[in-house]
């Protein structure tokens, strides 16, 4: 123990009421948050805009955006001083929808700030689960002598959709593409990667699976059907590929080890991005995780 380190006291903490207090406001608030987004605990986020308009719905009080140029996040923020209440919620969800609707090649995450997230709210929102991907944040504003923090604890963290909900983020009004249109976006080599996948996942899949060309992805689909199996992402320079399985982190430890580009994202989705020359290198490591998603996916 560091003999020079400064010793901790224990300060008792008064809880108070932003809504009730008169130095305190939601524009104060937002202020607080747009200084330093980092105190929702969603990480270090951009603020893209503020009282962002929606025609026909009114403002959206904060839209963030994380920092991965290649698939980033955007958070739509509301914020509410004191409990939450029907309002609240549905101006939430509908932020959020007009927002995915309008920019579908992003993922959308609705969040919801109050000062009480009441036990109404849960059993309301818990109905929406596997659909909507939504975070529920409780601050708590607490006085230390002359001082307040501001306490953002998370009481529902609901970012995981079905696979189908994830992918297809524009809903049924994502329009489709031919293959030419993605050639010429990305190029034939890129296109060649997504090939690769889908002949590797059919080795195993039942039945046969079929690349599904969308405005905003590429998908690996049974013929005729809304769901999708396996999530696409080309790019000029890699693909992006989702994969949900069983112990995501031991994949994602395999792939780093055998220098293809992964991370886990939100504790249960295995991203990889595959380059050119990964498939030669590692085609038995990525044929392993293919069949394992497909089989997964059918168990389920």
């Amino acid at each position: 123990m560091n003999a020079t380190a400064t010793k901790l006291e224990y300060v008792k903490a008064e809880p108070i009421s932003l809504k009730s207090h008169p130095d305190f406001s939601e524009v104060w608030l937002h202020e607080q948050i747009s200084r330093d987004t980092s105190i929702l605990g969603l990480g270090e986020l951009d603020v893209l805009k503020r009282e962002r308009v929606q025609v026909g719905a009114g403002r959206l009080d904060m839209l963030l955006t994380d920092s991965d140029p290649d698939s980033p996040t955007r958070y739509e923020v509301e914020i509410m001083l004191g409990p939450t209440d029907p309002s609240h919620l549905i101006r939430t969800i509908e932020y959020w929808d007009i927002e995915r609707r309008r920019y579908p090649a992003y993922d959308h995450i609705a969040v919801l700030v109050a000062e009480q997230v009441t036990a109404r709210f849960l059993n309301v929102i818990s109905l929406f689960a596997g659909s909507i991907p939504i975070i529920a944040i409780q601050l708590n504003a607490l006085r230390v002598n002359n001082m307040v923090v501001l306490d953002f604890v998370k009481v529902v963290d609901q970012r995981q959709l079905r696979e189908d909900d994830t992918l297809d983020a524009g809903g049924s009004a994502e329009p489709d593409v031919d293959r030419s249109t993605w050639d010429a976006r990305v190029g034939a080599a890129i296109m060649k990667l997504c090939d690769q996948v889908a002949q590797i996942a059919n080795e195993t899949a039942e039945p046969k699976l079929e690349l599904k060309y969308k405005k905003g992805f590429v998908a690996l689909s049974v013929p005729g059907s809304f769901f999708n199996v396996l999530g696409l992402g080309p790019r000029k320079d890699f693909l992006r590929i989702r994969f949900r399985v069983q112990d995501p982190e031991t994949w994602v430890k395999r792939l780093s080890e055998a220098g293809v580009e992964t991370e886990l994202k939100d504790g249960t989705l295995v991203l990889v991005r595959l380059r050119k020359g990964d498939f030669e290198h590692n085609e038995g490591l990525l044929r392993e995780l293919v069949h394992q998603a497909i089989k997964e996916k059918a168990e389920n």
